[in-house]
């Protein structure tokens, strides 16, 4: 299947930027559509098997246009993250919800075989289960929860012999990738550590399922190469270590100590509104398909400061191409 062609929306952003290299390194075609909040700088756009385009996914005639003749469409582009609906309710409405059914049907109409959507594990909300499996009920605490939930059923009622599909729900992604978030949970937690000798947790009692942003490409790679009728219609929770952000802050200190940040990172805890928390049960994927999420929160940690000390990621407080939030305020999008 390597020779498909694959047409990824969303393709310039956090996750991206680090699949995109993944998969063009395995010698796939890829197409990225992406509206380019962040600019496409982050993309390896020398390599003649990536074609990228700066496109709206509500514009779904450019859609239809764009991806006729792929195999396989990626669905990633959103208003990313909870705190993103800080900004206006309508833009993040019109993306994250209403855009996402004529896209699907532009896709299909355009001959698509294979549709892949990245839901969120965010969409359990709150829940004190032990493990959360893909048929707990979903109990969405935000918008951006209640539409990757909504978007589920949206996808699979237009599912037939001809136009197939796979969800998967990723825990909250972590570590380094060319397009830098440092506004996820792990991420944040670095960044402190790092370049302000101490590391804020808001809240810390909040249960955080975490995986690894090249994890996160391995896994839409195996959604790509596995027969299509093995996971039609599945719904498929992904992540590894499920941890409190309290405990997710040790690990960064005890981490960033050992690399001769600091002698002694302090820990300084704050309230908080996020009251989202829950223990995802990722067993399923490893039993239908044998796979594992495989790289842990110290792997992340480790690589994002050496980063820093590479030069890598400059300004980490205040650029914000980092800042999915500060960055669409900024560019005052509608």
């Amino acid at each position: 299947m390597s020779e498909q062609k694959i047409f990824i929306t969303g393709g310039a952003g956090y996750v991206g930027s680090n699949l995109v290299p993944f998969l063009l390194s395995k010698g796939k075609k890829i197409t990225v559509y992406d509206a380019m909040y962040f600019t496409d700088n982050f993309l390896p756009k020398g390599n003649p098997n990536l074609n990228v385009i700066k496109g709206d996914i509500r514009d779904s005639s450019k859609i239809y246009d764009s991806c006729k003749g792929h195999d396989i469409f990626i669905n990633l582009a959103c208003i990313s993250n909870d705190a993103s609906f800080e900004l206006d309710e309508k833009l993040s409405t019109s993306i994250n919800l209403d855009a996402f059914e004529p896209m699907v049907l532009a896709a299909k109409n355009a001959g698509i075989k294979r549709f892949i959507y990245a839901s969120s594990s965010s969409v359990y909300g709150v829940s004190s289960a032990k493990n959360v499996k893909e048929d707990h009920p979903l109990i969405p605490l935000t918008l951006y929860n209640k539409y990757k939930a909504e978007c589920e059923p949206i996808l699979l009622k237009h599912l037939d012999n001809s136009f197939k599909g796979v969800i998967f729900r990723p825990a909250t992604v972590c570590g380094f990738a060319p397009r830098m978030r440092l506004d996820l949970s792990v991420n944040i937690l670095t960044n402190f550590a790092v370049n302000k000798k101490f590391i804020k947790v808001f809240g810390g009692s909040q249960l955080r399922p975490n995986l690894h942003v090249q994890d996160y490409a391995e896994v839409v790679d195996l959604f790509i190469e596995t027969s299509i009728d093995k996971i039609n219609g599945q719904i498929f929770n992904v992540g590894y270590e499920n941890l409190s952000i309290y405990e997710i802050a040790k690990r960064v200190k005890s981490d960033a100590e050992s690399m001769n940040i600091a002698e002694d990172i302090s820990i300084e805890i704050t309230e908080s509104n996020d009251n989202r928390s829950y223990h995802i049960n990722s067993d399923k994927i490893f039993t239908v398909l044998g796979y594992k999420a495989k790289r842990g929160i110290s792997d992340a940690t480790i690589e994002i400061i050496s980063s820093f000390k590479k030069g890598l990621l400059k300004n980490s407080f205040d650029d914000d191409i980092f800042f999915n939030v500060k960055r669409l305020k900024n560019l005052s999008l509608k």
